[in-house]
């Protein structure tokens, strides 16, 4: 910790921080847009001026950018003097030249960093009574508006898009003093992050689409805090209602997971929560198999005497259901007649992901992921399996450029420097996959079937520890090279998952990862799961989907027919006397049932998530669900 001085004040820093950071970590009012803390500085908005001084003599001081400049022990500073305050101000006045001034129209209302830093500034009023210049405005797709004319040109954008989640459709395009922040056509953002622009933008350039087709203003917004339901994850959003509707998804800061940003299908995928496909109210099945509304009261009267009759009664949990809601299940049922609903691969995978939790294998936080400086990822089809994921590999790719920089004394939050240093050295990234991967532009892909991925994996433990079984038929080459890389990494990463539905592969995942913990302790793994609540319905039962059916059998939240397959599910029916579903959308097996329960989803019940660290989170809902959903 070093100590500087900000209008005669003394405050303690941390190190290696530039003054920007330094400043607002102490709640000082110093105005910004380009700067973000995972983004860096690059020093285009010019809004953090401050005066430094050379020592307590130096009563004139010089301009300087805050974000670009590093903190010393003994820095003398003023946010406050004139000349930086009426710097700041003047130069807003002409970012907003030609901004259009539609705060009361423009969806970003309410939480608009640009609003927040105009004010700070003391920008009031406008003078500029000229002709504007326009844009016209891009269709990107069904989730993202454009609405290029509020834009200030921070540039925050495409340094996201581009060089934080490796987008290449979006881009500044410029002549003269016109810049253009789009695509080279309209059409969808392609990227599967896109959905950050909403909240990187800090002016409304572009803003949430589906929060347009019901728009209310952010003060309307009822919101909590709750955990996404996307994968195994257990990103932290927060979800926000009015009027009993799901409205919007936004990212809410963890340090240790998804930190800044969101996936999209994390952002945008919670729009089942308003599906017509939602079950609204308890139904029992009259004849001609057609079911008919009932009272709650009805209902349950109903499941209590099928129960009674029974004369053997099972319950089937889920992924997907809450901790609680599987919990209550097997206390209804009893513990030896509780199923935690995951298939034969799935529990294999499971079982093997609790040993690893238990045992001495350091299991990485995405944070953790992001220092990793070599990884080698088996079968996974991360953008798409685990998506938050993928995006902190890319963030571990650059370290070896932060290696560099370090040395040539560059402070990392530098950022235009610290890539224009690297180019294009990347820390190596083994991929082992049998088709093209979104990842593939940071690594070193190879496309392999399941089994040969599996033979890699224990090829590459033997070659690391030889203790472990030899595997013949590999290229010896390829496991050599993967090998001296994991081996000279300081945090190497093995990450590997159920994408392809292959507990060999997570064998071989953790024999890897074991080889190398043996001579070096930073070692870690990553493993991910299907949905977001698989480890709670593991830990709750160790049998699986059952192989005989039962008088009555009880389902929470799990679409049978999907799990088990059309043929192996009709036979599970036609021996099954009465069928009871709880489930918040219809699906097949809610179809085939004698009573119906709606259940809330994420958004509407309070609930615990076991993530793919085993970190249990609690979700809280935002609304009460309407009718008979509980």
């Amino acid at each position: 910790m070093v100590k500087i001085v900000v209008d005669n004040e003394e405050y303690e820093v941390e190190e290696g921080q530039n003054l920007l950071h330094a400043c607002l970590s102490h709640g000082l009012e110093l105005p910004y847009f380009c700067w973000h803390p995972s983004l860096g500085s690059i020093g285009a908005c010019r809004q953090c001026a401050v005066i430094a001084y050379q020592d307590e003599n130096d009563e004139r001081g010089r301009l300087t950018m805050a974000c670009m400049t590093p903190v010393t022990d003994g820095a003398r500073i003023s946010i406050a003097a004139p000349h930086a305050s009426d710097f700041r101000e003047s130069n807003i006045e002409w970012l907003m030249e030609n901004h259009p001034h539609d705060c009361p129209v423009c969806e970003e209302g309410g939480e608009c960093h640009l609003q927040d830093m105009t004010v700070m500034t003391g920008h009031t009023a406008r003078r500029y009574r000229g002709s504007k210049r326009t844009f016209e405005n891009q269709n990107l797709g069904p989730f993202i508006n454009h609405e290029m004319n509020r834009c200030i040109t921070c540039y925050r954008c495409v340094r996201y898009y581009d060089d934080y989640a490796g987008g290449d459709d979006l881009a500044a395009f410029a002549s003269r003093d016109r810049i253009f922040f789009g695509r080279a056509e309209d059409g969808m953002l392609e990227n599967e992050f896109a959905g950050n622009l909403v909240e990187v933008c800090p002016t409304g350039v572009f803003t949430d689409k589906t929060l347009s087709e019901h728009y209310t203003r952010k003060w309307d917004l009822s919101s909590s805090a709750a955990i996404c339901q996307g994968c195994s994850l257990g990103c932290n959003i927060s979800v926000s209602e009015r009027y009993g509707e799901l409205r919007r998804i936004h990212n809410r800061y963890h340090s240790e997971i998804n930190r800044y940003f969101l996936c999209d299908r994390g952002r945008f995928g919670g729009q089942y929560v308003n599906s017509k496909d939602r079950i609204p109210h308890c139904g029992t099945k009259v004849q001609g198999n057609v079911f008919s509304p009932v009272a709650a009261d009805v209902a349950l009267d109903e499941v209590a005497k099928l129960k009674q009759a029974a004369t053997h009664v099972i319950g089937i949990g889920s992924g997907r259901a809450s901790l609680e809601a599987n919990y209550a299940l097997r206390r209804l049922v009893g513990v030896e007649n509780y199923y935690n609903g995951l298939d034969a691969r799935e529990a294999e995978f499971a079982k093997l992901h609790l040993e690893a939790l238990n045992s001495n294998l350091g299991v990485a936080s995405l944070a953790q992921v992001e220092e990793s400086d070599a990884v080698l990822i088996l079968g996974e089809d991360l953008t798409n399996h685990a998506p938050r994921l993928a995006l902190a590999l890319r963030q571990a790719s650059r370290n070896e450029a932060k290696a560099m920089a370090d040395s040539a004394r560059i402070p990392l939050w530098h950022d235009a420097a610290v890539r224009s240093l690297a180019q294009d050295s990347k820390s190596p990234v083994f991929i082992l996959t049998p088709g093209p991967d979104r990842l593939d532009d940071i690594g070193e892909s190879v496309r392999l079937s399941r089994s040969e991925i599996a033979a890699h994996g224990f090829a590459l433990a033997h070659h690391l520890d030889s203790s472990f079984p030899a595997v013949s038929g590999v290229d010896d080459e390829h496991i050599s090279k993967i090998a001296a890389a994991l081996a000279d990494a300081q945090h190497p990463l093995i990450v590997a998952g159920s994408s392809l539905k292959d507990p060999e592969i997570v064998k071989a995942a953790l024999n890897v990862a074991s080889a190398l913990k043996k001579t070096n302790d930073q070692t870690r793994l990553v493993l991910s799961h299907d949905e977001s609540n698989t480890l709670a319905a593991a830990l709750l039962g160790d049998q699986n989907l059952p192989k005989q059916s039962a008088d009555m059998v009880i389902v929470v939240e799990n679409d049978l027919a999907r799990r088990m397959g059309s043929a192996d599910f009709a036979a599970f029916l036609a021996n099954t006397k009465h069928l009871v579903v709880i489930d918040h959308t219809d699906s097949a097996t809610a179809s085939a049932a004698e009573v119906v329960l709606p259940a809330a989803t994420f958004a509407e019940a309070e609930g615990t998530y076991i993530n793919n660290e085993g970190r249990a989170q609690r979700s809280f809902g935002a609304f009460k669900p309407a009718g008979d959903i509980a």
